[in-house]
């Protein structure tokens, strides 16, 4: 089933998931409206957050954009990326690895028409369960380590647009302040009269 995406402006985004206890049939059925609704929005990752769950729960599927030059690591082992994807990430902790970053223009499915660069490291370490609540380590580079990045911050409650230049997001202050208007907007009308 395709959910709705929150938009900016929306307190769920700026809220830290809950850590996930039950790993049953519900958390399945989740993680696949979670790709339904990322596919219909043309996305590679996409997190509760988003479709309003608090949840520290997000998935991933970039298997149509992944490079032969990307390294990815799966319980020490490593995977090419084709094979890892799609991914199902719950309960995780984020590690930065040395080395160097990158400056990449993102864009977010909670911000229609935004988009600036936000650098981030080149290399991360991600322990999570699975959708069966399994544990594992997975070491990524390239554009997998970016999206790991960029959902992994929508489950603490950081927003692309916190990453980046002052100064872009100056740049971008009419169009928020839009977004975040039409938004309210939005919720307004849809809440019922009491």
């Amino acid at each position: 089933m395709v959910l709705r995406i929150t938009q900016y402006g929306e307190p769920v985004l700026r809220q830290r998931g809950k850590t996930i206890t039950r790993f049953d049939a519900s958390i399945a059925a989740f993680a696949r409206d979670l790709f339904e609704t990322m596919v219909a929005g043309d996305g590679i990752g996409l997190a509760a957050p988003q479709v309003g769950k608090s949840l520290h729960f997000f998935v991933v599927d970039l298997r149509s954009r992944t490079s032969e030059a990307e390294i990815a690591r799966l319980d020490g082992k490593p995977i090419p990326p084709a094979l890892l994807l799609p991914l199902v990430v719950a309960n995780s902790k984020m590690e930065y690895l040395p080395g160097e970053t990158a400056s990449v223009e993102e864009g977010c499915l909670s911000f229609p028409g935004i988009r600036g660069n936000v650098a981030r490291p080149l290399t991360v370490r991600l322990s999570y369960q699975d959708a069966q609540g399994l544990q594992h380590v997975l070491e990524a580079t390239g554009l997998l380590a970016r999206v790991l990045q960029h959902e992994y911050d929508h489950v603490e409650g950081v927003l692309f647009i916190d990453r980046m230049d002052p100064q872009r997001v100056e740049e971008l202050e009419p169009k928020l302040k839009q977004l975040k208007r039409e938004t309210r907007a939005a919720l307004k009308s849809a809440t019922p009269a009491k």
